[in-house]
């Protein structure tokens, strides 16, 4: 039997990282809404009544916030497990992900299937747990998450159909908070959509031969290393646009300015080290630049909902 630690690689569970921040914007906005949405009354005897109301309601939400982010885990470990079981025959042929654990031998194909059918379950159930419209939409994330990896055999846009998947964290965070949706989450998980579908050509310049032999479908494909590194850097620029029009409607203060200014500064960041002529930081800049991003921008724009919200 394959060890736990197998299966955290099998899944890149690291890679949670990328996502996860933007989860974790979504609630918090759902909580500063909550705040926003309720005025403080002047008698003292509703005072105490208001604030004995809002204990109870974050004490519900500190406990809504472990099964969004079960959802975040479980989402992702079956999309990540379903992605390597399907692949496994390109996997094998390519040099770089021969080694992975399902073409190397270190988890067996029906293992992986078992392992995807039990997280895809277990997200379903944790919605359930949360409200009826996270439960009613789990099985259309569930089709989105999955169906990304089906999505390279037929379209050079797979790219932004991983963006959708991993842009409906904020939105769905933010339901699962307040039942309804807002523009604020939305921009943000256009910002997602974005942001990863940008980084995610870049990862494709590294297999673009290999993907050209087996008749796979990529950006970096379909116009080449230059124009896909330009494609990149168009979605980025509407990723920080997006972040932008949503830090002028939302009204956030100065933290969440200077958080706009890192994550923007590392987008710019990761095209300045990746060039069409040398792509050994790829690596870097997918795995480095984009985590240290993500997390550090919900950080500043959570403080920011702490000193404003």
């Amino acid at each position: 039997m394959s060890s736990f630690k197998n299966y955290l690689s099998l899944i890149k569970f690291s890679h949670t990282i990328f996502a996860m921040p933007f989860a974790l914007i979504g609630f918090f906005l759902g909580i500063s809404h909550f705040h926003q949405s309720d005025s403080l009354p002047l008698n003292l005897l509703e005072k105490q009544s208001f604030i004995a109301k809002a204990d109870s309601f974050l004490m519900q939400k500190w406990w809504l916030l472990l099964l969004i982010l079960l959802c975040m885990v479980f989402a992702r470990s079956a999309a990540m497990a379903f992605n390597r079981w399907l692949d496994a025959r390109f996997d094998i042929k390519n040099e770089r992900t021969a080694i992975r654990e399902i073409p190397a031998g270190i988890i067996s194909p029906n293992h992986a299937l078992a392992f995807t059918i039990c997280c895809a379950l277990l997200f379903v159930l944790t919605t359930y747990f949360i409200n009826a419209i996270c439960f009613y939409l789990s099985p259309v994330a569930l089709v989105v998450i999955l169906g990304y990896s089906y999505t390279k055999r037929f379209t050079s846009l797979c790219h932004l159909v991983l963006g959708i998947g991993l842009g409906l964290a904020p939105i769905g965070a933010y339901l699962a908070v307040t039942d309804t949706f807002n523009l604020l989450p939305i921009l943000f998980s256009f910002a997602v959509l974005f942001w990863v579908s940008g980084f995610d050509v870049i990862y494709a310049l590294q297999d673009e031969k290999f993907d050209k032999s087996e008749s796979l479908h990529s950006i970096p494909v379909m116009v080449g290393t230059v124009w896909a590194l330009r494609i990149s850097s168009a979605l980025h620029f509407l990723s920080s646009a997006t972040i932008i029009m949503a830090g002028i409607i939302g009204g956030f203060g100065e933290t969440y300015w200077i958080g706009v200014a890192v994550f923007i500064g590392l987008l710019i960041y990761q095209h300045l080290i990746v060039k069409p002529t040398d792509l050994r930081k790829v690596n870097m800049a997918f795995f480095i630049t984009n985590g240290i991003a993500s997390v550090v921008f919900a950080f500043f724009v959570m403080l920011d909902f702490y000193l404003h919200g």
